[in-house]
């Protein structure tokens, strides 16, 4: 089961994974918790320039291939070796996150984006994928609180960005969930995290072994 978490900045998605590996693993479920970027050794080389507030240069392009450079080494080192194991992945962003963001905010050929993810990708896609929605300005307040409490670095070139880039994200992202009714749940994120984290399980516990579907 490849389970992955997608949402704008601040959407509270990293922590509804956290939760919920924290929750299969005391169910006993053999499961692998990641990210992207950085998913690898080499990923979290790659991560740290992507996410250097500093590289204001970077261009989109190039942005995007080291996106895709990264998940590569990710899917063929992490996800493929796990899910070939028989193990649970629950990853916290993956393809369609470069979809909205070098896309829809970019403003990248998604055709060329999609070419780069299905060769990248080999096969490999989410089973279930929950998108965390909400304002972008909740988000973005969420964010520049959580930097505020936790030492960045300044890692945080994306929550510099402008609203409307946000924005753009946001749209992507639900467009995208409305054309695979099947795989994204939309999940309402302005709510108590509790309660959140209820409506993910009740989502999951069909799949779960001796479960059915």
């Amino acid at each position: 089961m490849f389970i992955t978490f997608e949402g704008i900045e601040g959407s509270g998605k990293t922590t509804q994974a956290d939760r919920l590996v924290r929750r299969l693993l005391g169910l006993g479920v053999d499961v692998v918790r990641t990210l992207e970027p950085g998913g690898t050794r080499l990923g979290r080389q790659v991560r740290r320039i992507l996410l250097d507030a500093r590289n204001r240069d970077l261009l989109p392009l190039c942005e995007l291939l080291l996106y895709e450079a990264d998940r590569a080494q990710h899917v063929e080192e992490v996800i493929r070796p796990a899910l070939d194991r028989g193990q649970w992945v629950v990853c916290d962003r993956f393809y369609d996150a470069t979809t909205v963001y070098q896309g829809y905010a970019r403003g990248l050929d998604k055709a060329f984006i999609r070419f780069l993810n299905e060769h990248v990708c080999a096969g490999i896609a989410p089973d279930l994928t929950f998108l965390h929605d909400c304002p972008v300005e909740t988000g973005l307040a969420r964010a520049l609180r959580r930097n505020q409490r936790t030492p960045h670095n300044g890692q945080d070139r994306f929550e510099r960005e402008r609203i409307v880039f946000h924005e753009a994200v946001r749209k992507g992202y639900l467009e995208l969930a409305e054309g695979e009714p099947g795989r994204f749940v939309v999940i309402d994120a302005e709510r108590d995290e509790a309660e959140i984290e209820a409506e993910i399980f009740a989502r999951i516990r069909p799949h779960l072994p001796g479960q059915g579907t």
